[in-house]
């Protein structure tokens, strides 16, 4: 029986391939010549864990589940201990994955991500197992990031069935095979960035029209909705009767890492306080916007992400 206290309002995030997040802002990025690290730091990392920090910050219960082992996981537990909201760790055999962000003070990136461990089929079932549980109390399962390489890539699309089983709406966030697999299990909705759109379609997205089109073709592969995220030029989303195009103000971009996850956490938010579809497509472009301000990794507040969701333009497509 659902705990009904909770029933429609904890957003549950997955996060399958999480991170020990080695961040490093530099004054400049240059090929053969030297660079000088101003700052450094070390963050949990991974979507999920990602999209819970920006609803937690934003005072949406959230609870996140994660695989953890190895040495790095011990690392990744530590950094976790403070984020202030429910962790659900499966214990793993195999360490979790280290990554490396490269930022100078002009806004260039580079991301160097690990492939992640391998998991057994036991630790799988344990880790499916962890979501059956949870979605007892949840309104909403965003499936975020990457599969470790020995995890099915229908593994998302398992639990997009669970969820839908239980009654909960899902959001997918992911890349490859995964994606490919998943759209097809007919999520909530799939938030492709667009490279990630271009995998999936095995074409070039480069004008407005292509972007329209590509929105077009992923809904036509399943998922009720598709947010196509676009970086600096806001999102082209869709459902079945309405297309929209979403426009962020124009801001001095500093670190864009990390905005993808901004743009889903609030996308769900929204969608958890009543907000229509184009209206939580705006949250999530403010938000998203608004974090790519920040110095390094970082997210946006909810009073950060309200000032810019002001200036953000909704347009209608037929």
């Amino acid at each position: 029986m659902r705990r009904l206290v909770k029933w429609g309002v904890l957003i549950l995030t997955l996060t399958a391939n999480p991170a020990v997040d080695g961040n490093y802002t530099v004054d400049r990025l240059v090929f053969e010549d030297r660079a000088y690290i101003l700052a450094r730091s070390e963050a949990p990392g991974g979507r999920g864990i990602n999209a819970s920090s920006v609803l937690h910050s934003f005072g949406a219960p959230t609870a996140a589940i994660v695989p953890s082992g190895g040495k790095s996981g011990v690392k990744f537990e530590q950094l976790l201990a403070g984020c202030g909201f429910p962790v659900h760790v499966v214990r793993i055999k195999n360490d979790v994955r280290r990554n490396l962000t490269i930022s100078d003070r002009s806004g260039l990136t580079i991301k160097l991500n690990e492939l992640g461990p391998p998991m057994s089929k036991r630790e799988l079932e344990r880790l499916e197992a962890m979501v059956r549980e949870k979605l007892k109390e949840a309104s909403w399962l965003l499936l975020c990031g990457s599969l470790p390489p020995s995890v099915p890539p229908t593994f998302y699309s398992r639990l997009i069935s669970l969820a839908r089983e239980q009654g909960v709406k899902t959001l997918l966030d992911t890349d490859g095979d995964p994606l490919r697999e998943g759209v097809e299990a007919h999520p909530t909705v799939v938030c492709p960035n667009q490279q990630e759109a271009e995998r999936l379609l095995n074409r070039a997205l480069i004008t407005r029209m292509h972007f329209i089109e590509a929105v077009d073709r992923i809904r036509q592969m399943g998922p009720e909705s598709v947010v196509l995220s676009l970086g600096s030029r806001g999102a082209i989303a869709a459902r079945a009767d309405l297309m929209v195009e979403v426009i962020p103000p124009r801001v001095e971009a500093v670190c864009p890492i990390g905005a993808g996850d901004a743009l889903v956490a609030a996308f769900a938010w929204a969608m958890t306080q009543k907000s229509d579809f184009a209206d939580a497509v705006r949250w999530g472009v403010a938000a998203g916007t608004a974090s790519s301000r920040l110095p390094g990794v970082a997210f946006a507040s909810l009073s950060e992400t309200k000032e810019i969701y002001e200036r953000v333009e909704i347009r209608r497509l037929a």
